[in-house]
């Protein structure tokens, strides 16, 4: 496998490019890391943050589950979700 597609073929199979599918990551990654750091200070002072990290969590899961088909010539492509990036 050659490096270049290490890099794109997830990003190719889900509709984006390779930029396009770090930005979709990384909007997940920053909140992501704020519900743990959440649940981490809540886990030691239960009266701070008392639904942040799972308030988080579910409007990404939302997020997630709000995914549409790919248009597609392959059959494994049409099967592949792509994120919405409205919400």
């Amino acid at each position: 496998m050659s490096l270049k597609r290490l890099f794109t073929d997830h990003p190719d199979s889900v509709g984006e490019s390779y930029f396009e599918h770090m930005h979709v990551a990384l909007s997940f990654a920053g909140p992501l890391l704020a519900a743990g750091l959440a649940a981490l200070v809540h886990a030691f002072l239960p009266f701070l943050f008392l639904t942040t990290a799972s308030r988080i969590v579910k409007r990404l899961h939302a997020r997630m589950m709000n995914r549409h088909a790919l248009p597609g010539p392959h059959e494994a492509r049409e099967r592949m979700l792509a994120w919405d990036p409205v919400i």
